[in-house]
């Protein structure tokens, strides 16, 4: 501490203490009372009442998710190395069931059917639905059009499968056309192996057409019209305002439609169920979700059928995960030609 002298004896004086504040609630008190510091706010009462409905509003979408999807999920991992009857006491296998179903003809016969039915019902069924799109766009009033397209959407599967089950017999309308116009006999679709399948992803594109071109219309509408009047100024004919415009800047909806068609064609199960009996003929149009069926509520081997499932689920992976890596390659986004 410094020292000063005072006077002229040169006696030693200290400096006047200062006066320290007082310690304890009354200072943090002070603190919060001094002018100008902030405040901590407390939150509206309309908000608490709101997140509190929130909540009740969420809770039963969250509880059905547990219960429907995530409990469901849990158990099929864990049966999926156990070997288990519905009855018997649950016995633990390891990867005996992964081993036993990647050797299991059916199930590599169900694989193949399975991407077959996707290979051509995607590119098939997102193509058409391409085409009608920009027939529709020319239409001033298409809303019968769009009606009519999109009516197999929200009619049951069932009745979708069981109205072309009867067009699908020999004797049915689109057997008894075919012959008369090629001058064959009338082909018995749903007996015959080699146009079983076919006839599932007639029935397949068929069913999803409708969405398809309803969200394709819906991207067609969104392109910038000065997009389109800066093409034709230059000279653009309609396939070159088709495939160098309207189909690039369209690019992003195919990627998404792609993938949920793509999803969905691997988990084709209940057009195969009703419109085909027992998956035949000869199993050609057996899937792997009928093999996962199959297995579990036909044969009761819940281990191989949740074995089957969780390779189901890894094809599904890698196969949207090829497609997210080959997008960069077609996929434009306005932003990024901006």
């Amino acid at each position: 501490m410094a020292i000063t002298t005072g006077g002229a004896t040169g006696t030693p004086v200290a400096p006047p203490a200062t006066a320290t504040p007082p310690a304890g609630p009354s200072a943090a008190g002070a603190r919060e009372a001094r002018p100008g510091a902030p405040r901590p706010r407390r939150e509206a009462a309309w908000r608490r009442r709101d997140r509190r409905w929130g909540y009740v509003f969420v809770g039963p979408q969250l509880v059905g998710m547990a219960v429907f999807v995530l409990l469901p999920f849990v158990a099929s991992l864990v049966l999926a190395f156990a070997s288990w009857n519905g009855l018997t006491e649950l016995e633990w296998v390891g990867f005996d069931n992964f081993a036993a179903q990647l050797q299991d003809e059916l199930l590599l016969r169900s694989i193949v059917n399975t991407l077959l039915i996707a290979v051509v019902t995607v590119p098939v069924g997102l193509g058409i639905a391409v085409v009608i799109a920009v027939a529709l766009e020319r239409l001033r009033t298409r809303t019968l059009y769009l009606i009519l397209f999109f009516a197999p959407v929200v009619t049951s599967t069932v009745a979708v499968a069981m109205i072309w089950q009867q067009l699908f017999r020999a004797d049915g309308v689109l057997s008894t056309a075919i012959a008369s116009v090629f001058d064959i006999a009338p082909p018995d679709w749903l007996n015959d192996p080699r146009l079983a399948l076919l006839a599932v992803c007639i029935v397949s594109i068929w069913s999803s057409l409708g969405l398809n071109v309803i969200i394709f219309l819906a991207g067609l509408q969104n392109i910038s019209p000065s997009v389109i009047e800066a093409a034709r100024i230059d000279g653009a004919g309609a396939w070159r305002l088709f495939s160098a415009i309207r189909l690039p800047l369209l690019s992003p909806i195919v990627f998404f439609s792609s993938i949920v068609a793509f999803i969905s064609s691997l988990q084709t199960f209940d057009t195969v169920f009703v419109l085909t009996a027992d998956a035949g003929p000869d199993n050609a149009t057996r899937t792997i979700v009928y093999h996962i069926y199959d297995l579990g509520f036909g044969r009761f081997e819940f281990g191989p059928s949740s074995a089957a499932s969780v390779i189901l689920l890894l094809l599904t992976l890698v196969i949207t995960a090829i497609q997210f890596g080959a997008q960069k390659k077609f996929v434009h986004y306005e932003d990024d030609a901006a």
